[in-house]
């Protein structure tokens, strides 16, 4: 095959691949046909799944299954595919990163967009440096991490990452944005402005969602999204060359590479282009040691040499490429951070001696320590999730569990019948229960109690049953009593009193979204009473 129709391949490949993590991302949320008839959508004798595999790319990473294994001892649902990957790899080298990784496509495509450095600039740029072991310090961290019983992948696994990034900041970003623009389109007097406004909302809210999405620190994954993009006008594919641990352990295994690049020294005119054009600062240039582990497959240096100087071929004899730079401080430093980092992480208590009370987990949410375990922060809980109330924690569960997933209850509410989130936890973190266990459990995540201070009949202002009547437990879990009350003047108030059964009590916090106190609402859900923690119950 020519060259030239392989860079060519590479460009569809990437394009195609970056389009179908795109579909899959919007994919994973309810149907627009189960939001047409929302009231009919969830019912205990159906499970409402997705038709869509949204966790493929997760599975196709072998970063995902491999800390997932050493964490937490498990296997993840098509874990085969990341094997395939490291085959893969073992053959081709890097190509994963320069064919596959949707991250890596959009590094590729934003540092070819008017690229700040040119012509001598480029190809200094384009030298390998030190910088490049910071890597394989991340990939020790997270290995070392895991062994130890923390598992911070998510953090920096660039699936994970462009997941978080794009689910939870970039597409509610876009959706707001234009609901703006639809907003005051629709509010003109002009019909054709309306009409344009009306069709555009039925078109972009399946995409964007039907109503504005929130997140707790949205804003901070956004802005470092669109850092990690800047870094592009210092370095191309920087995250990649620098940052990135999944190309550090694809890089190990490059090693053992079929695909070399052969050098012809005596054909080369010392034009460098070769090392202008490498996207992975590689070293292709005649005169250099061709760094396998840093190639990441774009086949540009072979394609923009005007003497073929460079081919690439498949070279079947058992010789090994030339070993990873991976550097003592890098893989000394990495061992220590990734066995301080997790007990580091353990001091405020959150794990071991009390939760806090606003850490609320999905149901179907493994113990503590074992969720910390699998969890890779990526937000597929928080995108399916069809009330919005799955949000990153910030503070809530300490410094080890920093974006793992926790229920707002002033924000959403969680569905009683859905169990949306386990169906699509890549790892496992979450279980795939069913609606029925779910119920019939019953699976508590937490328990509501009534604020008498605040609440309206309680306080003796006004007379108020909301919470009860949006109870969706049998029996229901808010129960109420006939009082007379003190009113406003002292006068008598005849109210309907409510009260929390605990034992009935799931924690859905419906009670809580909907309580017509705003602000600080006058029924509230904490996590006390949660089913997976027998040391945060609140009855014997």
């Amino acid at each position: 095959m020519n060259i030239r129709h392989l860079v060519w391949l590479r460009r569809i490949f990437q394009t195609v691949f970056l389009c179908l993590f795109l579909f899959l991302l919007i994919e994973s949320r309810l149907s627009q046909d189960i939001y047409v008839d929302y009231s009919l959508a969830f019912s205990a004798a159906e499970d409402i799944r997705l038709d869509q595999p949204v966790t493929f790319f997760f599975q196709l990473d072998p970063l995902i299954g491999l800390t997932s294994l050493l964490s937490g001892h498990y296997l993840i649902p098509g874990f085969f595919w990341g094997l395939v990957v490291l085959l893969i790899t073992l053959l081709l080298g890097r190509v994963f990163c320069g064919f596959i990784c949707p991250l890596g496509s959009i590094h590729h495509a934003v540092g070819a967009i008017r690229p700040e450095l040119k012509g001598s600039r480029m190809i200094r740029a384009n030298q390998k440096t030190s910088n490049q072991r910071i890597k394989y310090f991340f990939l020790v961290l997270l290995l070392i991490g895991g062994m130890v019983g923390l598992n911070l992948s998510g953090l920096l696994d660039p699936i994970a990452f462009l997941f978080r990034s794009i689910a939870l900041s970039v597409l509610p970003a876009f959706g707001t944005g234009l609901r703006s623009i639809f907003d005051l389109m629709a509010a003109s007097d002009m019909k054709v402005f309306n009409l344009i406004s009306y069709s555009a909302e039925v078109f972009f809210s399946p995409v964007f969602g039907y109503a504005n999405k929130a997140y707790q620190t949205a804003w901070f994954i956004g802005l470092l999204f669109l850092f990690i993009l800047f870094l592009n006008r210092i370095r191309p594919r920087f995250w990649c060359r620098v940052i990135c641990p999944l190309g550090a352990l694809l890089g190990i295994f490059s090693r053992v590479s079929l695909l070399k690049l052969e050098k012809y020294p005596e054909k080369c005119t010392k034009c460098n282009l070769c090392t202008q054009h490498c996207q992975g600062a590689a070293s292709p240039h005649p005169d250099q040691v061709w760094e396998a582990a840093e190639c990441v497959g774009c086949f540009n240096c072979h394609n923009i040499c005007p003497e073929d100087a460079l081919a690439f071929s498949v070279n079947w004899k058992p010789k090994l490429n030339q070993k990873p730079d991976i550097g003592r401080r890098a893989v000394l430093g990495g061992i220590l951070t990734g066995l301080t980092v997790p007990f580091m992480g353990r001091l405020d208590g959150r794990v071991d001696i009390v939760a806090d009370y606003r850490l609320i987990r999905p149901p179907g949410a493994l113990p503590e320590k074992e969720f910390l375990e699998l969890c890779q922060r990526c937000g597929l809980c928080m995108k399916v999730c069809p009330t919005n109330v799955i949000n990153p924690t910030l503070g809530e569960a300490g410094m080890a569990g920093f974006w793992t997933p926790r229920l707002i209850m002033t924000q959403g509410y969680c569905e009683y019948t859905c169990s949306l989130c386990g169906s699509v936890c890549p790892t496992g973190a979450i279980s795939n229960i069913t609606t029925k266990e779910k119920i019939e459990g019953p699976i508590k995540i937490g328990s509501a109690y009534v604020d008498r201070g605040r609440c309206l009949p309680w306080s003796g202002n006004a007379p108020c049953i909301v919470c009860e009547e949006h109870c969706p437990t049998s029996p229901k879990a808010i129960f109420l009593k006939n009082e007379v009350v003190p009113g406003p003047g002292a006068r008598p108030l005849a109210v309907q009193l409510p009260f929390v059964d605990l034992k009935q009590c799931v924690g859905c916090g419906i009670c809580e979204n909907k309580c017509p106190v705003k602000g600080l609402p006058a029924i509230r859900t904490i996590s006390a009473g949660e089913s997976r923690s027998l040391n945060n119950q609140i009855l014997l």
